[in-house]
């Protein structure tokens, strides 16, 4: 099972790239994947049948008894081999439903098969944390399949709605489950299930988990967001929103019914939210004329059906939610999917514009038919086995006392009533005559688009037929539940109880399809007043509304206001809670060495002159004073990790700091504040004070042993003597993958605010072939590393002063002729060019000795930033590029996919995520050499603090300079009452324009 899901996110991930080569083509070649696992899957089912259980198991978060664990029984098997199945043929489908010049075609298809795939996961899954994160990734997943055509406003609306609702209902689930797993002490939902939690622990938990299943099987009040869905694709719509996620809830409440069908909550919220759903649904249907809304109200009727029924809670009706289950996924898949035929055929869904297409697409009207007689009941379909099946289970259980199971028979008898109506309306909608409606031109499509539906419709009217053949396994899948167990699934039990009711429901069915005009009516005449989508709007509406007071509210006093905002709700609740502490310590050391006192002092007179001084860029630097003050603190305290990271992150911060002020004026206006200057002082020192006190409070607050003390056996099992690095790579790294992940995310989104359409650009390369007068960026990086190396003597028309410049790609300080000579240092260049290497150098023996000594991947990776801030400080945007002629987003996705596969390889061992394995070996003259996989973590690391860095610089730096270049000098602010500095550098005519000459960080001052 686990290898099965790594195919299908391996083969998603490499869809879109092979899309581009075969098209639609793509579609049949992923179908393969499901295909394959469902004849897997098949050869399972005659000892699954029998009662045997396939598991597999790979621990992953054991203090939190989080396993991936998966479990094949025979219901699990049963959604399985609906999920692959179906989801074969629907990717077959699109290979004739879409265009090649389908936009985004390659990653809808690898959306597609990606939620196959985690559909599998989801039915498989035991452990049910493993089962949420699943859930949840269905949600995201159709909130990008629905929303697959973002040019459309209803598909954006649609995607977030259902998004929203379903995300909505998965978090109240997993509260549910966070309740039961503690009350129930595993995590195994076959264990919770087998000994299940009773109590008040029990019924909470129970009722919060059926929200995410009501949600998520779009059971009033939350089915508003499956019809709406119909804005996406057909293949989404028969595969999701019939087949496969909508199912998630019905198998879930399968699952759970043998453990907690007794429950006091249990009956009346499922078979009377069911019921109602089936009502509701029913009726809403057979008012739609677009086929698919009509197709979608159905699915909602019928989904009430199936929880009404699989919440029984007895061994009939687990047999009967199985069979309607298995017979709803190839009805309604097949019927979403001949809508799509008639709808390219013809371009239109609307039942009042077709006319006549059962004779003029006599094979589609035939697949139709046949599924929607087994949607209506109809012998000899698999939908009239399972009919009959869930109105004998529901005349048994009633038998037996059932109260709530009258209840569920009216609601189903009068819901399958309207199904019959609208199963008519359907097929009479889409293929019948009408008088006065023409009939539509038909554009013909490849006979092969119907071999899906037909596929479905077959299996459909075979499984009736054949049913002997599926019996054993829905059979198996309702062992353990109470009742009888002499019923079995067939065509045909001669004339009992259910038959007579199916033959009533036939007949008012037939009636209300004869007077369908008085039912319009009536339909007409009522008022509309339960519709939960307008709730949902009224909800979104209010939140916004609320949203956009409070944040005027709060956010109206500028910069002072926000954070007067800020820093008082943590002095009332931080202050308030240190000063109901009751553990203050009975020692407090004011220092440890002489210096602090006085590194101290430095530091608070800094912060002080901070927010006394007028010029923006001696802030920045008062600001880097405090931080190097912490530097020399924690190198005092014998933290050196923290005081070498410290002080190059302090670096970089006043290097951006710099960076982002040219673009403000010079000096800090003084302007009438909504704050006053005494309240300011005031909330400033008592924020300083409720720090003071919470520093205090945390250092008399313990009382147990530090886990520092279990830190230096856990380093050295890790064979790193750095406890900082091996607590880093090896004991957190989670907590510092997370982290990474952060800062990729940190990196592009400083990209967006500056770049338009990507973060390529700002520090091109340039071009060595041309005269000095006439230097210009190479067209793209690729092309710049292609271009052959030419002297300026082999170019046409090259001056004296060209020729002796002679720049080539072995010239020395070729980004520096970019900068006029009146800013230009060529000593600052040649110094920092002859530093370069070495301090690169300098960073990867910080990288490799981070697990022995002070230093690791964020250390190295920081000294190597700063030598590229150094290179572009000294010669400019273009030296930049010359430093490292690499897209900052392919070093950080390096970076990053080195450091997450390092954590996901030791799976493809069988062990668990981030275990470590290492390498040593006795070298002459180096001695001992230990590399482990940690290692490659932390070069992953490094790669992405490298790309960060290079990011800030291309995107605040050298696109910030190109920026001002292009505006010219009135781009940069200038103070109001400032008068003209006569000094002002001015630009050299005789070279381009290009702002690290005049503007940029060339600049003699800078």
């Amino acid at each position: 099972m686990i290898l099965s899901l790594v195919l299908f996110g391996l083969v998603a991930v490499v869809t879109p790239f092979a899309a581009r080569a075969l098209g639609r083509r793509i579609f049949a070649v992923i179908a393969l994947v499901p295909a394959g696992v469902f004849v897997w899957l098949l050869w399972h089912v005659p000892v699954t049948a029998e009662g045997s259980v396939i598991t597999e198991r790979i621990p992953w978060i054991q203090a939190l008894d989080i396993s991936l664990s998966f479990r094949l029984d025979p219901l699990s098997l049963l959604l399985a081999l609906i999920v692959t199945g179906v989801g074969a043929l629907v990717l077959l489908y699109c290979t004739w439903y879409f265009r090649d010049d389908e936009p985004h075609l390659g990653r809808f298809a690898a959306l597609l098969l990606g939620f196959a795939g985690v559909m599998l996961g989801l039915v498989t899954a035991d452990d049910v944390y493993v089962l949420f994160t699943f859930w949840e990734f269905t949600s995201v997943l159709s909130y990008l399949l629905i929303g697959h055509d973002s040019a459309k406003r209803e598909s954006r609306g649609a995607a977030l709605q259902a998004l929203t609702v379903t995300v909505f209902g998965g978090l109240t689930m997993f509260v549910g489950l966070v309740v039961l797993t503690v009350a129930g002490g595993t995590t195994s939902l076959a264990e919770l299930v087998a000994n299940p939690v009773g109590g008040v622990a029990g019924e909470v938990g129970i009722a919060l988990v059926l929200v995410g299943a009501i949600s998520k099987s779009a059971l009033v009040p939350f089915h508003f967001w499956l019809p709406a869905a119909m804005a996406a694709p057909t293949p989404v719509s028969a595969y999701l929103h019939a087949a496969a996620m909508v199912k998630a809830g019905v198998y879930l409440v399968m699952r759970l019914a043998p453990g907690y069908a007794e429950l006091a909550v249990w009956h009346p919220l499922l078979i009377g939210l069911g019921a109602f759903t089936m009502l509701v649904g029913g009726w809403r249907a057979l008012r739609q004329t677009d086929l698919k809304l009509l197709l979608a109200y159905g699915t909602v009727s019928q989904l009430g059906f199936l929880v009404l029924v699989a919440s029984i809670g007895t061994r009939d009706g687990q047999l009967a939610a199985g069979a309607l289950l298995l017979a709803h996924a190839l009805f309604k898949a097949a019927l979403f999917l001949t809508v799509g035929i008639i709808d390219h055929a013809t371009g239109t869904r609307d039942v009042r514009e077709l006319s006549g297409l059962g004779r003029s697409m006599p094979w589609i009207a035939a697949i139709a038919t046949v599924a929607a007689a087994s949607m209506a009941g109809l012998p000899p379909v698999l939908g009239f086995v399972a009919k009959e099946t869930v109105f004998h289970a529901q005349l048994a259980y009633g038998a037996e006392g059932g109260a709530w199971a009258w209840v569920g028979l009216v609601a189903a008898i009068i819901g399958s009533v309207l199904t019959v109506a609208y199963s008519a309306r359907f097929v009479m909608g889409a293929f019948g005559r009408k008088p006065g409606v023409p009939e539509p031109p038909l554009h013909r499509e490849s006979p092969l688009i119907a071999v899906a539906p037909g596929v479905l419709a077959v299996t459909s009217l075979a499984a009736s037929i054949g049913v002997a053949a599926i019996e054993p396994l829905i059979t198996a899948a309702s062992v353990g539940l109470p009742g009888p167990t002499e019923y079995k699934l067939a065509l045909w039990h001669g004339f009992e109880p259910a038959l007579f009711i199916s033959l009533g429901v036939y007949a008012l069915g037939a009636l209300m399809v004869w007077r369908r005009a008085v039912v319009a009516r009536a339909q007409a005449a009522l008022p509309d007043t339960f519709e939960a989508g307008r709730g949902y709007l009224r909800i979104v509406r209010g939140v916004d509304r609320f949203a956009a007071w409070l944040t005027t509210f709060i956010q109206s006093g500028g910069l002072p206001g926000y954070l007067a905002v800020t820093v008082s709700v943590l002095i009332l609740g931080v202050g308030g809670a240190a000063l109901m502490n009751h553990s203050w310590p009975s020692d407090v050391r004011f220092a440890d060495e002489p210096a602090q006192p006085m590194v101290g002092f430095v530091i608070v007179v800094a912060a002080i002159a901070v927010v006394l001084v007028r010029q923006r860029l001696a802030a920045a630097l008062l600001a880097g004073v405090t931080g190097f003050g912490l530097v020399v603190l924690f190198g005092t305290g014998g933290a050196p990790d923290l005081a070498l990271t410290q002080g190059l992150v302090e670096a970089i911060t006043i290097v951006v700091f710099v960076l982002v002020l040219r673009r403000l004026p010079r000096n800090i206006q003084s302007r009438a504040s909504t704050v006053k200057v005494p309240v300011r002082v005031a909330i400033g020192a008592l924020a300083a004070v409720v720090m003071g006190v919470v520093g205090v409070v945390a250092l008399g607050a313990r009382e147990r042993a530090p886990i520092s003390e279990g830190l230096p056996p856990l380093s050295l099992e890790a064979h790193a003597k750095n406890i900082v690095n091996g607590l880093l790579v090896d004991i957190r790294a989670w907590d510092t993958l997370g982290e990474v992940s952060v800062l990729v995310a940190v990196a592009t989104g400083v990209a967006s605010l500056i770049f338009v359409s990507g973060r390529t650009g700002g520090a091109p390369r340039l071009d060595s072939r041309a005269p000095r007068d006439r230097l210009r960026p190479l067209p793209e990086p690729a092309d710049a590393m292609r271009a052959p190396r030419r002297r300026l003597a082999d170019v046409e028309g090259e001056t004296d002063r060209a020729a002796e410049a002679a720049a080539t790609r072995q010239t020395w300080l070729l980004a520096g002729r970019t900068i006029s000579p009146r800013n230009r240092s060529i000593l600052l260049e040649v110094l920092v060019r002859l530093l370069f290497h070495p301090a690169i150098v300098v960073s990867i023996y910080l990288l490799f000795v981070g697990h022995s000594s002070p230093g690791g991947g964020f250390a190295g990776g920081l000294v190597a930033g700063l030598a590229l801030v150094a290179r572009y400080l000294a010669g400019g945007r273009y030296e930049l590029g010359e430093a490292l002629p690499v897209d900052a987003g392919r070093v950080l996705g390096a970076g990053l996919l080195l450091a997450a596969g390092t954590a996901a390889a030791p799976l493809l061992f069988g062990a668990t995520v981030f275990q470590s394995a290492w390498f040593e070996t006795e070298v002459p003259v180096l001695g001992l050499i230990s590399v482990g996989t940690s290692t490659l973590f932390d070069i992953g690391v490094y790669l992405i603090v490298v790309g960060l860095v290079l990011d800030i610089l291309r995107t605040l730096g050298a696109e910030i300079d190109r920026q001002i270049d292009e505006a010219g000098e009135d781009a940069v602010p200038a103070d109001p009452a400032e008068p003209a500095d006569p000094t002002r550098p001015v630009r050299d005519p005789d070279l381009p324009a290009d702002p690290a000459g005049a503007t940029g960080p060339g600049r003699a001052e800078a």
